[in-house]
């Protein structure tokens, strides 16, 4: 089996391929210039380089009749500075590698989409509630959804795709995304602990079920992959014992939290510079936002039970071998604050 993988020197890709090579599966990996590809050096895995937004690029490295198009590539940026790049990233670049997958003939496209298309909820989330992600100054989750609306029209042109959308995903060669946390909280620099809430999804059960959809899944479908429901205080409480630090007792309050949010980004404007809490940032951060994966499990096989505490020491464990976390006793808790 041949599968073609975009977003591959990424968190979520990397875990991918991995589990693509397993599976006896060749892999061609596209990557965009510029990019590292220490994680792509790999053998079974053939690296191309094209831009989401090059269409001529992408038809240029993308294999006719590949077995899956695996479509991970996507722009996660929740700063208005990055507005535009993020269209071009997400939206125009689903419906380019949508269509060039048609074009190629490819077997089935699997788009790793997010549970952010369906926008803010109150309550739990379901493939069966509406998307609400509808307004542009939430604009990655605006993206998402477009960008399945993207794949949704080659789909109405022949395309055979399938529509994953995971939650928060926790797991080794994150180097950017929760890694922040662990990278704060083993500093003594965690500024505070938003109210909010999320599920926690495995990254391997989250890349299981992308082949697993390739096999399994119905075309046209959404497939929601949640995990453990826990509270930012929780998550970030189980990276301090695993790094031996106090585990924070108390959240900011969410007024505050927006309030700072409000502040930075008036300065942003000024500066030209992201700052670390933006609006579109404090909107998730002091919300719940928690999803059902019912269908994925009853579908695809997908799997819920993996401990929290269990993605976090697999993302700590990956992050002390490659010398980006240096901790004095990890694992070991030493009291609350």
């Amino acid at each position: 089996m041949h599968a073609f993988v975009t977003g591959g020197t990424g968190f979520l890709g990397a875990n991918l391929i991995e589990q693509l090579l397993a599976e006896g599966w060749q892999v061609t990996a596209m990557h965009r210039p510029g990019s590292d590809t220490r994680l792509l050096d790999r053998p079974g895995v053939a690296p191309v380089e094209a831009s989401l937004d090059d269409i001529d690029s992408l038809r240029a490295v993308l294999p006719a009749g590949v077995d899956a198009v695996f479509h991970v590539a996507g722009n996660t940026s929740m700063w208005r500075g990055g507005n535009a790049r993020q269209w071009r990233d997400n939206v125009v670049g689903s419906a380019n590698v949508a269509r060039v997958a048609r074009e190629k003939g490819a077997g089935r496209m699997v788009v790793t989409s997010s549970i952010s298309a369906y926008g803010y909820h109150t309550e739990l989330i379901t493939e069966e509630s509406p998307q609400l992600a509808d307004d542009p100054r939430h604009h990655y989750l605006y993206t998402k959804k477009r960008a399945e609306q993207a794949v949704r029209e080659e789909i109405g042109q022949g395309l055979d795709a399938v529509f994953l959308n995971p939650c928060a995903i926790v797991g080794k060669y994150d180097t950017g995304s929760w890694a922040q946390a662990f990278y704060m909280i083993a500093g003594d620099r965690l500024p505070g602990v938003p109210p909010g809430a999320g599920s926690f999804c495995h990254a391997a059960e989250v890349a299981r079920a992308h082949i697993s959809a390739f096999h399994r899944g119905r075309s046209g479908e959404n497939y929601i992959l949640a995990g453990t429901d826990a509270t930012f205080l929780e998550f970030f409480a189980t990276i301090a014992r695993l790094v031996g630090k106090p585990a924070p007792r108390r959240t900011t309050p969410a007024l505050a939290i927006r309030a700072l949010a409000r502040m930075n980004d008036w300065v942003s404007r000024l500066t030209g510079r992201e700052p670390a809490v933006t609006p579109e940032k404090a909107a998730i951060i002091t919300r719940r936002v928690t999803a059902s994966s019912a269908k994925a499990s009853r579908e695809l096989g997908y799997r819920t039970d993996v401990e929290l505490e269990q993605m976090l020491a697999e993302s700590r464990d990956w992050l002390l071998e490659q010398g980006l976390l240096s901790v004095p006793q990890a694992g070991a808790a030493t009291g609350d604050l």
